[in-house]
């Protein structure tokens, strides 16, 4: 009995890194919005994708760099906004908010520049700085995620325009 639940702790291990390899390469045929949801961890970001009619344009033939906010980064900014995730998906900003977060063309980790500005979707700036490589005041924590249409860099802060 012993050595049937070591085993089937191996396979879950084995799972769960496997997941974990394969979101960090490239997709193939999978695009930013598919290869964000196989991730798992981007249900609110999926969400307001949906509610602002953008999951189509990131379905599109790109490429895309995004900046993808975490199920926790969101919900730290609904904490510091004092709002519910309906709220969220109710505000008028909502579309320009997910814009911000992305920048037209594949931009890889290798090709960020210290204090690099770069024009979002919603024609405003985000500024990069490296070490650690952060976008506005949000830490990079996975970079390079490679899709069919572009790049996922994730990222542990819902990205605000100024």
């Amino acid at each position: 009995m012993k050595k049937l639940a070591v085993i089937s702790m191996m396979f879950v291990m084995m799972l769960a890194f496997s997941g974990l390899a394969s979101a960090s390469s490239p997709e193939g045929n999978k695009d930013i919005v598919d290869t964000a949801m196989r991730a798992g961890d981007f249900k609110i970001l999926a969400a307001a994708l949906e509610k602002a009619e953008l999951a189509e344009t990131l379905k599109g033939e790109g490429p895309f760099t995004v900046f993808a906010p975490t199920d926790a980064a969101f919900n730290k900014l609904l904490k510091d906004l004092n709002i519910t995730a309906e709220q969220l998906l109710a505000r008028e900003d909502l579309k320009e908010i997910l814009l911000y977060h992305v920048v037209p063309g594949k931009v890889m980790s290798a090709d960020l520049k210290d204090g690099m500005k770069a024009k979002t979707l919603a024609e405003k700036e985000v500024t990069i700085s490296l070490n650690p490589v952060r976008v506005n005041d949000s830490t990079v924590t996975t970079p390079d995620i490679e899709a069919s249409n572009g790049v996922i860099h994730v990222i542990d802060r819902v990205l605000l325009p100024k």
